[in-house]
């Protein structure tokens, strides 16, 4: 099968993302991916979309050697996601119950039917035995998305007495020399019925970060605002941007908010958490780069986001010859800032105290291009729903080091966890 592509002008790129959006979202299974406008050395589009599918990737029970064979078949792109379980995989782990509401596949991969891909005032739509101009007509007829929503009560699967216990442990492991830091997280979860479109279009928003992400397969959705990159390759060059240090946005004044962003800027607690995770990136990247080709491109940078400054680096290296997409993600998953280090006795910690499945969240959602390139995206900030069960979560967490103060650390999770908590407090404001 070969796809063919055609190129239209369009002149309202904000509208047509939103018209995307919600043609995109009756197809049972599509991945809508948006970087909302950040400009970066890295950036390859403004929003790419694949729906409906041509194959679907069926593992066998050699996962990475199917995935290879699965890459190597494929001469189109492909899109989909890993979930934090397929650590499992990779070093082994516990069978954990699953999380409320957490019905996505471990993995799930798909070449589409359909693909799309904005850039500027430029929109390209690949089509297989289809009619493309008919596919932009009704693209451009959808209506503006119906931003009504619900009010939602979360409640928390580790509340804070059980959370501050948790840390305090987690700690005494570190001082015992069992790890140097680790990411521990907590879900938060309902039962309610919304509009998945709807709720994303208002999270974009309030957060529009730069690895954006609006998946859906079949029944289960991701709503994904994540300011982070996992890995990205171009080429034979692969970049990793970890984000560890965070402080709140002060909005209300614009010098505190200067304050905030240089207090995290030389925060020697924020500073250490970053450069333990960047080894541990580039001890990953080691695995499958050539020998003297990883490096820090970027130390202890800070970028600023709607509600939060970031410290972010940007770690680099050139991929090994014959280094297939599996061997990279074997080399390289899960992501340092969502485990911590050392890596495989920080996850056992995690199946431990978290003492429920992490699922997509702290996973990975993206795409692969014909040629073998990829972008893919930190799962996190994000909403899990399920229209079977009407199970509405999400997850939020920090890093725990020796000098971690717990309830500082708790309201780091609340804090990255604002965004969604204002999609629904902006709900409840508009219901008076």
């Amino acid at each position: 099968m070969v796809r063919v592509y055609h190129t239209f002008h369009v002149e309202d790129s904000n509208l047509l993302k939103q018209q995307m959006l919600a043609w995109s979202s009756r197809f049972n299974i599509c991945c809508f991916l948006d970087n909302n406008h950040y400009q970066s050395n890295y950036n390859s589009f403004d929003c790419l979309l694949g729906v409906g599918t041509t194959s679907i990737f069926q593992p066998s029970a050699d996962f990475f050697s199917s995935l290879a064979e699965y890459m190597h078949d494929s001469n189109d792109y492909i899109f989909g996601h890993f979930n934090y379980e397929i650590k499992n995989i990779i070093e082994g782990g516990i069978s954990l119950p699953p999380d409320d509401g957490t019905c996505f596949p471990d993995c799930f991969l798909f070449v589409p039917k359909i693909l799309i891909e904005l850039k500027e005032s430029t929109l390209k739509i690949g089509v297989i035995d289809q009619e493309a101009d008919s596919i932009f007509s009704e693209i451009m007829k959808q209506h503006p998305i119906d931003r009504s929503g619900h009010v939602i009560s979360f409640q928390q699967k580790i509340y804070k007495e059980d959370y501050l216990h948790k840390v305090e442990l987690l700690q005494k492991h570190i001082q015992h020399g069992d790890c140097y830091v680790i990411n521990f997280c907590h879900q938060f979860f309902a039962t309610a019925e919304i509009n998945p479109v709807s709720i994303y279009t208002q999270l974009s928003n309030i957060s529009p970060n730069p690895f954006s992400a609006f998946y859906r397969i079949d029944n289960n959705y991701l709503l994904c605002a994540s300011p982070e990159r996992y890995v990205k390759k171009i080429g034979d060059k692969l970049i990793s941007q970890p984000i560890k240090g965070t402080s709140a946005r002060k909005h209300f004044d614009l010098k505190e908010d200067g304050v905030s962003k240089i207090q995290l800027k030389n925060s020697a607690k924020d500073q250490s958490e970053n450069v333990m995770v960047v080894d541990l990136v580039r001890n990953d990247l080691s695995k499958i780069c050539e020998e003297g080709s990883v490096a820090v491109e970027e130390l202890f940078g800070i970028y600023s986001f709607p509600h939060v400054h970031q410290m972010i680096s940007t770690v680099v290296g050139r991929v090994e010859k014959d280094q297939s997409f599996s061997n990279i993600l074997k080399a390289t998953f899960p992501m340092g800032s969502m485990t911590g280090a050392p890596k495989k006795k920080v996850m056992e910690l995690v199946d431990k105290y978290e003492q429920s499945k992490r699922g997509i969240y702290s996973g990975t959602v993206g795409y692969i291009t014909p040629n073998k390139d990829f972008d893919f995206n930190v799962v996190i900030r994000s909403i899990v729903y399920n229209t079977d069960t009407k199970n509405v979560s999400f997850h939020a967490g920090s890093a725990i080091t020796a000098s971690s103060q717990p309830d500082e650390e708790y309201e780091e999770c609340l804090l990255k966890a604002q965004a969604i908590i204002d999609v629904f407090s902006e709900t409840k404001k508009r219901n008076k």
